[in-house]
């Protein structure tokens, strides 16, 4: 990423299941920083890919299928 790129960033309301948003700033503080790591990381995935000439739409279709593979360990409990 150059240094003249801005990343907007949308703020997120997070969820609990019912619908209700989280309150605990401690709990959202985490969520957004994991989420901003993550997002970094896509990001630096998405450039390296095309810097090596892979297709972006593989390598969009790629990250969108590994969200969709993650598994939720807690489910359950």
């Amino acid at each position: 990423m150059t240094g003249q790129q801005q990343i907007t960033i949308a703020v997120q309301i997070w969820r609990k299941p019912d619908g209700a948003p989280i309150s605990c700033f401690e709990k959202i503080k985490v969520l957004n920083q994991n989420y901003e790591e993550l997002r970094r990381m896509a990001q630096d995935a998405l450039d390296d890919a095309i810097l090596m000439e892979c297709s972006e739409e593989q390598i969009r279709q790629a990250l969108h299928q590994m969200i969709d593979e993650l598994q939720n360990l807690y489910a359950g409990n």
